[in-house]
């Protein structure tokens, strides 16, 4: 049953089993169910390690002025050696120049693989 159905825990067995009548406990039901014999993946800190090259992240932060007016800075950050790769401050952003700043950001087909 276990097998035919990978997503049913050892609940939802045991209440089929009351059902056709197999008086079994919850416990030997979880026991007795097959396990997934899928390879493990890799790990969020390995994939990482193996792509720290290739990755960048991108962020808007608030200032305020000394007129208290807002100033939103975009900031591209380089995971590899941790450094700023780029960054833009205005006072209204648009799409348009946001797109704008990931271009500028990274001329010369030299865009990275991932971007966070």
């Amino acid at each position: 049953m276990s097998k035919a159905n990978p997503l049913w825990g050892a609940p939802r067995i045991h209440g089929e089993l009351l059902k056709l009548g197999i008086e079994v406990s919850q416990a030997t039901g979880a026991k007795y169910m097959s396990r997934q014999g899928r390879p493990p993946s890799q790990t969020w800190r390995t994939f990482l390690e193996n792509h720290v090259q290739q990755i960048v992240a991108t962020d808007f932060l608030v200032v305020r002025t000394v007129s208290f007016r807002l100033l939103f800075v975009f900031v591209v950050v380089g995971h590899h050696r941790r450094h700023a790769v780029h960054f833009n401050g205005t006072a209204q952003p648009t799409a348009e120049w946001t797109a704008r700043q990931i271009a500028e950001a990274f001329p010369w087909d030299s865009a990275p693989r991932y971007l966070l």
